[in-house]
């Protein structure tokens, strides 16, 4: 098992620096190629949707851990309705896409640009969520870890090692390849805890040997309902997958899925396998943008 103190080594070993030319702000995306598009879609065979995002919360007052504030615009008399949405996208509360500017290790975002060069109050002048406008088409797969482990949830602080993705894989008939969007089930998301952005302290999720095997399948995008686990051990900080996965690697990631909703579809079809859709919205500069993901079945 690879502790938090050793996990600096996947800046390097797990870069995509210049690997797809010097000013890439595609990142992992560019492992989606044509035919693994055309090959996504044919995985579709009941023409059935499933969202996979959650209601957005507009009762939020403080937007720093994420959420929504909503306010109604309406004249008493007048002939509609309209309204103004302030959404902080970051944290536990919305199903958002990251930008692959949002993170930085060292002063450095993704590419080996250097953070404080592309931010502005004006956003981020490079790996803005923009560089997604033209949407995210791919195959999804979903490995159930806690269903693999035979329990309903993983437990607080509790790690995901290689070894549990190869028994999910095995488990679910599916081998994960080069430009699969890969979704991870913990069992948290349906435990009404984890909904309380102040507990987040002890969260089960993915452990740093992880990253290099996501490197290596060339994973597009990255889901499900855990990240880190947190606390990380050691004193390197609580975001390694953030961290190498944004900043080195360039990862998408799609966070705060609604992994129960889809774990019923795979049940219900008999196969761990789908076509995801994701449009994150145009937001020029943004570091992220909230998304209501589609599974299509």
């Amino acid at each position: 098992m690879t502790d938090n103190k050793s996990w600096l080594e996947y800046f390097t070993t797990c870069s995509n620096l210049g690997r797809w030319g010097p000013d890439d702000q595609q990142g992992t995306l560019n492992h989606i190629t044509a035919d693994r598009i055309l090959e996504a879609i044919r995985t579709v065979d009941h023409g059935v949707l499933v969202s996979l995002g959650h209601d957005v919360s507009v009762d939020t007052e403080q937007l720093e851990m994420g959420g929504a504030n909503l306010r109604i615009l309406h004249e008493p008399g007048s002939r509609g309705v309209a309204e103004v949405v302030t959404i902080a996208p970051h944290g536990f509360a919305v199903t958002h896409m990251d930008a692959l500017g949002h993170v930085a290790h060292d002063g450095y975002v993704y590419n080996g640009r250097r953070l404080e060069d592309v931010v502005s109050d004006r956003g981020l002048a490079f790996g803005a969520v923009t560089a997604m406008a033209n949407g995210i088409m791919a195959r999804g797969v979903l490995l159930d870890i806690a269903e693999t482990r035979g329990v309903p949830t993983l437990l607080e602080g509790e790690g995901i090692s290689v070894d549990d993705l190869l028994a999910a894989e095995r488990r679910s008939g599916t081998v994960v390849r080069a430009g699969d969007a890969l979704f991870l089930r913990s069992g948290i998301g349906q435990d009404a805890r984890w909904s309380d952005p102040s507990a987040i302290g002890g969260r089960p999720g993915i452990l740093p040997e992880v990253i290099p095997w996501l490197y290596e399948r060339q994973v597009s995008l990255y889901s499900g309902d855990c990240m880190e686990r947190l606390p990380s051990i050691g004193d390197l900080g609580d975001l390694p997958l953030h961290e190498v996965g944004l900043a080195a690697m360039g990862l998408a990631m799609l966070d705060n899925s609604n992994v129960e909703a889809l774990r019923t579809a795979c049940q219900i079809y008999g196969r761990a396998e789908f076509l995801l859709v994701v449009a994150p919205l145009r937001i020029p500069g943004g570091t992220g943008s909230a998304v209501n993901p589609l599974a299509v079945f």
